[in-house]
C-alpha cells in the first residue's frame, strides 16, 4: 500500500470485444484509485461497462490496454499461478446470481475457497479451523440454522448471504460485488446492503457495481460510468 492509502489502482484501462464483424469498445480509458477501507459504488446503465471493469479489477479478465495494480504490484503481468493465488486469497467476489453449487450444502459452499487454495494434505491440516471460521461467518449472517441446507432450499436473500460468507472465507483485502441486490426484491436487497455497509464499517474495502442509483446514497464515494467512460456522479 502506498503513502496515500491506495491499494487498488487502474490506469488507462481499455477493453473491447468482437461481436461478429463489429469491434465493441466497452472501456475507454478508465482511471480509478481505491483506498483501503473505502466503499466505492460504480453506477451506470446496463451495458455501460460496469461488470467488465469489476472483472478486470479482480483479475477475472485482462484489459487490452492499461494497467491494474494492487498494493503497487501489476497484477496483469503475473503468472497464472500468481493470478489464481490473487483471486483466491486477496479478492472476494459476490455476484448477482450467487453461483452456489446445489450439490453441496451451505457450509460446504462457504468452505470452497479454502479448499480450492489447499493441497489435500494442506486441507487435512487446516480443515478444523476452516470449518470453525465458516460456521462463525454463517452465524454472523444469521444462517447458523441453515448449514446443512442445500442452496435451492434457501430464499434469494439467504443465498446471497451464503455467497457473501463464501467471499469472505479467506479474509480478502478487497471485496468486489457485482449487482449483489439485482436479483432480489427491494426489502431483501436493503438487507444485503446493510450487511455490506456493516462490513465496510468493520474495515472491509468494497467496490460494488449497480445500475440502481438509489444505492449510491449509501456510499461515501460514487463513480458514474457512461458508455465506458467515468463521468462526474
Amino acid at each position: 500500500m502506498n503513502d496515500n492509502g491506495v491499494i487498488l489502482k487502474a490506469k488507462d484501462i481499455e477493453k473491447s470485444y468482437r461481436m461478429g464483424q463489429i469491434q465493441l469498445k466497452v472501456l475507454k480509458g478508465i482511471n480509478l484509485n481505491v483506498r483501503k477501507g473505502e466503499l466505492v459504488v460504480v453506477v451506470g446503465a446496463s451495458g455501460s461497462g460496469k461488470s467488465t471493469l469489476l472483472h478486470i479489477l479482480g483479475a477475472l479478465d485482462k484489459p487490452d490496454k492499461g494497467r491494474v495494480s494492487f498494493n503497487g504490484k501489476d497484477i496483469n503481468s503475473q503468472s497464472n499461478r500468481q493470478l489464481n493465488h490473487f483471486r483466491n486469497k486477496t479478492v472476494g467476489f459476490v455476484f448477482q446470481f450467487y453461483h452456489l453449487l446445489d450439490e453441496l450444502n451451505v457450509l460446504e459452499n462457504v468452505l470452497l475457497p479454502t479448499m480450492a487454495g489447499k493441497s489435500i494434505a494442506g486441507w487435512f491440516v487446516c480443515r478444523k479451523s476452516a470449518k470453525k471460521r465458516a460456521a462463525e461467518l454463517l452465524d454472523k449472517f444469521g444462517l447458523s440454522g441453515r448449514t446443512k441446507h442445500k442452496p435451492y432450499q434457501l430464499s434469494g436473500g439467504e443465498r446471497q448471504r451464503v455467497a457473501m460468507a463464501r467471499a469472505l472465507m479467506n479474509e480478502p483485502e478487497l471485496l468486489l460485488a457485482d449487482e449483489p441486490t439485482g436479483n432480489l426484491d427491494s426489502e431483501t436487497g436493503n438487507g444485503i446492503l446493510n450487511v455490506l455497509e456493516q462490513l465496510n464499517r468493520d474495515g472491509q474495502t468494497i467496490v460494488m457495481v449497480t445500475h440502481d442509483e438509489r444505492i449510491a446514497g449509501k456510499a461515501r464515494r460514487v463513480i458514474k460510468l457512461v458508455d465506458g467512460v467515468i463521468k462526474p456522479a
